[in-house]
C-alpha cells in the first residue's frame, strides 16, 4: 500500500488529523432506513437500530440527515435543520458512543432527488432546473445565489448542531447523486454564474465555500477533537456527468483540505471503472492511489466476510460495512470473536424476512429487496 498509512489488520487503530482516534478499522455504513418522525425528529427504534449494530466498530455513520427543510429526500428521513431536535440527535449520539464506537452523523441536502410531496408542496430546487434521469423525476427550479449561500451556511449550522448534540464528527453527503453532487455535475449543473460552468474546476465553488462554512463552524464550536469527512461518487452514467477524470481532480482538492477522511461510495468495492483509461484495476485502487497517502479512504461494497474486509483493505485505511450490519447486527462482535460460522449468510432478499426489523424498516428493506411485504 501507498502513502503513510499501512495496514495490517482491521483491529489496528487509526488516528485522524483532527485528533479522534478509532479504536478500529470498521465503520457503519450510512443507510436509509425511513425510521425517523415525520418532522425529522428521531425515534426511539431509530436510537435502538443504530445502538444495536455499534458494538465492536470504530464508528458508526448514520443515515443522511437534512440541513433544510427543503433538502429533505425522503419521508421518515433524520433532521438535523433545527435546534428543536437537538435533544434527540444527543441521546442517539449518547448510545452509539455507549457501545464504544465514535458518532458520526451525515448531512445532506436532497437537491433535484426529492419530490413536491415530500417537500409539503414546494418546488423541488437544484443547480440547475433539470430533471434527473429517473421515471418519476420532478423538474427542480435553479437555487437563487441567496438561496445557494443560505444552503452553505445551513451545513455549517448543521455541523453546530452535531457539535453540540455530542457527535463525535459529521460526514458530508457529497455522493449518490444529492445536492453537493449536484453542483458538481455537468448534467445538473447548467448555471453561467460563479457557481457553474464547462469545467471541474469551475463547478468546484460550492463544495470549496461548504468545507469552508463547516471548518467555520468546528473552529467557533468544537472544544473537542471533531472529525469531518465527505462521501463522494466516482463515476455518473448521465450524459453528461461526472467522470473518473472529473473525480481524481476533485480528489486532488480534498487530499490538501482539513478533511479527516474521504468515503468512495460503491456497491461493490471492486468494482472497475466505465472509464477504459482506468480499466486496469478495481476503482478503489486507483482512488487509493489518487490520494497519495495524504487522506485516509473508507473503502465499501458488498462488504461480508472477512475476506472482504482483508480485500479492502489493501486499497483504503478503512471499511464501512453496510447491508450485512442490517441483517446481521452483531457482526462486528462476532469478527472480533472470531464467530465467522455465525455470521448471516444468506441473500439479503432471505434474510429480509427473517430478520427482527421494526415495520417502518421491513417496509423499506422489503421493497428495496423485491420481497412481498407480509400482511
Amino acid at each position: 500500500m501507498k502513502g503513510c498509512f499501512i495496514v495490517t489488520s482491521y483491529d489496528e487503530s487509526l488516528q485522524f488529523k483532527s485528533g479522534v482516534t478509532l479504536r478500529n478499522r470498521l465503520m457503519m455504513s450510512p443507510m436509509t432506513t425511513t425510521q425517523s418522525f415525520y418532522n425529522g425528529s428521531i425515534t426511539r427504534d431509530e436510537i435502538d437500530y443504530y445502538t444495536q449494530r455499534a458494538a465492536g466498530l470504530g464508528a458508526v455513520i448514520t443515515g443522511a440527515a437534512n440541513v433544510e427543510d427543503l433538502g429533505k429526500g425522503w419521508h421518515g428521513e433524520l433532521s438535523i435543520a433545527h435546534d428543536s431536535m437537538l435533544p434527540g440527535l444527543s441521546a442517539l449520539a449518547k448510545d452509539i458512543q455507549s457501545q464504544g464506537a465514535k458518532a458520526i452523523v451525515q448531512i445532506f441536502h436532497a437537491g433535484r432527488m426529492t419530490h413536491r410531496a415530500v417537500l409539503n408542496g414546494e418546488q423541488i430546487v437544484s443547480a440547475s432546473a433539470v430533471a434527473a434521469l429517473r421515471d418519476d423525476a420532478e423538474t427542480p427550479r435553479a437555487m437563487t445565489i441567496d438561496e445557494i449561500h443560505a444552503t452553505i451556511d445551513a451545513f455549517g449550522e448543521a455541523t453546530r448542531r452535531a457539535i453540540q448534540a455530542g457527535f463525535d464528527g459529521i460526514e458530508l453527503h457529497g455522493a449518490n447523486t444529492y445536492l453537493i453532487q449536484q453542483f458538481f455535475s455537468p448534467h445538473s449543473n447548467r448555471r453561467t454564474d460563479e457557481y457553474g460552468g464547462k469545467t471541474p474546476q469551475e463547478r468546484y465553488r460550492f463544495i470549496d465555500e461548504l468545507l469552508q462554512s463547516v471548518f467555520k463552524a468546528v473552529d467557533k464550536y468544537a472544544d473537542r477533537p471533531f472529525i469531518v469527512g465527505y462521501r463522494f461518487s466516482p463515476e455518473e452514467f448521465e450524459e453528461p456527468g461526472i467522470r473518473f477524470e472529473d473525480t481524481l481532480w476533485l480528489l486532488s482538492q480534498l487530499r490538501d483540505s482539513r478533511l479527516d477522511y474521504v468515503h468512495v461510495s460503491l456497491n461493490n468495492y471492486d468494482r472497475v471503472a466505465r472509464d477504459e483509461n482506468h480499466s486496469d484495476k478495481p476503482l478503489i485502487a486507483y482512488i487509493h492511489d489518487a490520494l497519495q497517502g495524504k487522506l485516509p479512504l473508507v473503502g465499501v461494497g458488498g462488504v461480508r466476510t472477512r475476506a472482504d474486509v482483508q480485500a479492502v483493505l489493501q486499497d483504503a485505511e478503512l471499511v464501512a460495512v453496510g447491508q450485512q450490519l442490517l441483517f446481521d447486527p452483531t457482526w462486528a462482535v462476532k469478527l472480533a470473536k472470531n464467530a465467522d460460522d455465525t455470521m448471516v449468510t444468506a441473500p439479503f432478499e432471505e434474510a429480509v424476512e427473517v430478520t427482527p426489523l421494526n415495520r417502518p424498516l421491513y417496509e423499506f428493506a422489503a421493497a428495496r429487496y423485491h420481497s412481498v411485504i407480509n400482511s
